[in-house]
């Protein structure tokens, strides 16, 4: 079962679980045709090689969102067309890219939830260096493997429940 939050808002989330909420100060840029996305977090750390990531969406998503950290890096795009087409047809929810994406105009009319921290049209290397599972920080916020996150035009934010009454 894919879980998406349709109509929630991060300010609404943090106004009612504030204490509860991280919130990720990154100034992620939103590329999907999902504005709004949520979902159990899965985590890939790597940088500039698109090969792991790749590997994560072609697992089943379960309607969870990927966080990749690209350790901020803008020179090559760790998701495009294809990879967000796998993703959406292994039931993923989101991805967050810490990094960069391409294929912005096809992105944004797929179904799927995208963020990143910029745009390029040069991907990465399919070598498949880095780890999957593994936690990380981006924008004061800790990512790990089971808490949750929540994107909108307004942010990301970060919780170790799932919110059920949204």
């Amino acid at each position: 079962m894919v879980h998406t939050v349709s109509g929630f808002k991060t300010a609404d989330l943090c106004d009612e679980f504030g204490e509860e909420l991280e919130v990720c100060l990154t100034q992620f840029r939103t590329f999907g045709g999902h504005k709004s996305f949520s979902g159990e977090i899965q985590t890939v750390s790597t940088f500039e090689d698109v090969g792991l990531v790749k590997q994560c969406l072609e697992q089943p998503g379960r309607g969870r969102v990927l966080a990749v950290d690209g350790g901020g890096s803008i020179r090559v795009a760790l998701i495009g067309d294809r990879l967000a087409t796998k993703a959406i047809e292994n039931g993923w929810s989101g991805v967050v890219v810490f990094g960069a994406v391409r294929d912005t105009e096809a992105l944004a009319i797929m179904d799927l939830g995208v963020m990143a921290l910029g745009v390029v049209p040069a991907r990465g290397s399919f070598n498949g260096t880095g780890a999957i599972g593994t936690s990380f920080q981006a924008g004061g916020v800790g990512f790990a493997p089971g808490q949750f996150v929540y994107c909108d035009a307004d942010g990301v934010v970060v919780s170790s429940r799932r919110l059920h009454d949204l």
